[in-house]
């Protein structure tokens, strides 16, 4: 079956966040808007036609899961990434940011030390701050326009006597690397040695492209967590659904007493029959996906070396979200926000949103239809 991800389909007056709430985070209503991480494709049809059937029976009382559910993810990550797990080793949780915030509290105490990679995702500076941890901050190197570990940075941070945990995210979102498996090796290798927790957000695994590999950290440590959700792949953000992978059976009572002090129990109903259904179904789609996505790349490649050389293109290894280095063009941060919101009519993510080393970038979801992502050069090129 060939997928059709040129089709565009209007998004608006359907409460979405990234295109209904300019008003409310103080935009202009009339912007493009390529910032917060999900798609504008519609899920794989097999997926739909499975919510078509659960909405039609009309019920959505309390519900679990079964084996079936747990074969599909277990066989998701066993075909695809080479990495085993048991049913009994999955803790499903209503969405990554939730986990993390519930694993801060379950695997350390206030005040503990709490290792990031910056420039990174910026909930997980609020899981750490927001629960009283120190952020330890490990900045990353950019070198000849690639991303690098700092590893004697991480190191002295390990060292710290109140280090505890550290929290990777592999993919890096928003530098587009994909970890090599050596250097996944001596994070791990450093992290055991000064007795430091790995979790490892690893949601955008499945956007990788030609070239690159990616390394589930569990394979490396057992003891690692490892942080996994159908919403990016199959963008399905909106039914709340996450598997925890957690071989190690104590880290799994922690949580779960973690996630039993929350309140929480049984998941999104449709949520987990997306999630499975995902999962049985959706490797064909992914696969396409993928493909076109990396035509998305090659086409802000182009524009950018031809039209804009000043923006410089971090070569992405995988996600679909682009990180763009605009320092050449002189402006401070500010000035160069105000350029592509009231200018370029563009809603992108400032730089600082994901830190201090973001300064002077910008990141661009190219998950749309090519001819919205051509519109969306257009007007940064004529903005310049």
């Amino acid at each position: 079956m060939t997928y059709d991800f040129d089709k565009i389909i209007d998004r608006r007056g359907t409460n979405s966040l990234k295109y209904d709430f300019a008003a409310e985070r103080g935009k202009p209503s009339d912007l493009l808007p390529l910032w917060v991480a999900d798609m504008d494709f519609a899920a794989p049809p097999e997926v739909v036609a499975d919510l078509k059937n659960a909405a039609e029976h009309g019920i959505f009382g309390y519900t679990e899961t079964k084996s079936d559910y747990d074969n599909a993810v277990i066989g998701w990550f066993r075909e695809r990434f080479g990495y085993n797990i048991k049913p009994s080793e999955i803790v499903k949780t209503p969405g990554i940011v939730f986990a993390l915030a519930q694993m801060v509290r379950a695997f350390t105490e206030p005040g503990d030390g709490v290792i990031i990679q910056t420039p990174v995702y910026y909930p997980f500076y609020d899981v750490v701050r927001d629960n009283g941890r120190e952020l330890l901050l490990n900045p990353l190197k950019l070198e000849n326009e690639k991303y690098f570990i700092d590893f004697d940075d991480f190191e002295c941070k390990a060292a710290s006597s109140n280090a505890k945990m550290f929290i990777l995210c592999s993919p890096h979102n928003p530098v587009g690397r994909v970890w090599t498996h050596d250097e996944l090796e001596r994070l791990n290798e450093i992290c055991e040695r000064y007795g430091i927790l790995v979790i490892s957000d690893e949601i955008h695994c499945d956007f990788v492209y030609d070239g690159n590999s990616h390394t589930v950290f569990g394979k490396l440590n057992e003891n690692a967590i490892i942080a996994t959700s159908p919403s990016k792949t199959f963008n399905l953000a909106g039914l709340q659904v996450s598997n925890i992978f957690v071989k190690n059976a104590e880290l799994k009572r922690k949580l779960k007493l973690e996630l039993r002090k929350s309140g929480y129990s049984q998941l999104n109903t449709l949520g987990l029959t997306a999630c499975k259904s995902a999962y049985q179904h959706g490797a064909e789609w992914v696969d396409q996906l993928n493909n076109y996505l990396y035509g998305n790349v090659a086409l802000v490649r182009e524009f950018l070396a031809t039209k804009l050389p000043k923006i410089k293109l971090i070569e992405p290894e995988g996600t679909y979200l682009l990180w763009l280095d605009c320092r050449e063009l002189g402006l401070s941060q500010h000035e160069l926000d105000s350029l592509i919101t009231n200018q370029a009519k563009l809603w992108l993510s400032s730089g600082t949103t994901f830190g201090a080393d973001g300064e002077g970038f910008q990141r661009i979801n190219i998950a749309c239809p090519r001819a919205t992502l051509e519109e969306a050069l257009t007007r940064l090129g004529n903005a310049l």
